[in-house]
């Protein structure tokens, strides 16, 4: 069985510096969900204002990060998700989007209801890579598919 449990944003953060496949903490967050099978934490999500300024309307939320450990149980990214749209909503927020890379089958995002509403194409050398003092990440660039919590 899965629990939601609280977390604090640091917590969050050095658990996805510590089991996230491909990317590094984000800088900050509105709120955060964990995951934990009774005995220890398997996952966690954060939730953030958009990082694409166009999508911030003020009525917008995005998942920055969605990260479990390896042996996490089925369907732990999906119970994550779910989590995240359930709080949002609460808290009166109207949309909660996420992304994942088109390399990903997105299967976590479809199991709890998620539809993808954008593809974008990659954008190597434009955006973020070309500014000076930017951390270039692994994912950066790459075609990725922007999915909206329904």
């Amino acid at each position: 069985m899965i629990y939601a449990v609280p977390i604090k944003q640091m917590e969050a953060a050095e658990f996805v510096g510590n089991f996230h496949r491909h990317n590094k903490p984000p800088a900050g967050s509105v709120f955060c969900v964990g995951a934990s099978d009774g005995k220890k934490m398997i996952g966690v999500a954060i939730v953030g204002r958009p990082v694409a300024r166009n999508l911030d309307d003020g009525k917008t939320l995005e998942v920055t990060r969605c990260c479990v450990v390896d042996d996490a149980p089925k369907g732990t990214c999906s119970f994550l998700y779910a989590r995240c749209w359930q709080a949002a909503k609460a808290l009166g927020w109207q949309k909660l989007i996420t992304y994942t890379l088109q390399s990903e089958s997105g299967a976590s995002l479809r199991g709890c209801g998620w539809k993808v509403v954008a593809e974008l194409s990659g954008t190597v050398g434009k955006g973020w890579t070309n500014r000076p003092g930017r951390e270039w990440q692994s994912v950066t660039g790459q075609a990725k598919f922007r999915w909206e919590a329904h």
